[in-house]
């Protein structure tokens, strides 16, 4: 952690436990915030993740299971 960082640390913890609280909050929001490139980095991973399975559907090197199936091995009770 650099040193700007603990200075802010300790500034923050020295704070009221609800604003404690508030400053917690916005920056574990900030982490869920992707980027642009991230967004579109992702995209182009499930799209080739998409592309391979197809393939190897339409080559028939994979069956697949039926969703019944899958369904009652997931969500035995249901």
């Amino acid at each position: 952690m650099t040193s700007q960082a603990q200075e802010l640390l300790r500034a923050a913890l020295a704070l009221p436990v609800n604003d404690r609280a508030d400053v917690a909050a916005e920056l574990l929001a900030s982490l869920d915030e992707p980027a642009d490139t991230d967004r579109q980095a992702v995209e182009d991973a499930w799209a080739h993740e998409i592309e391979r399975r197809a393939r190897r559907v339409l080559a028939g090197e994979s069956a697949g299971e039926p969703w019944g199936d899958v369904r009652a091995r997931l969500m035995p009770n249901t």
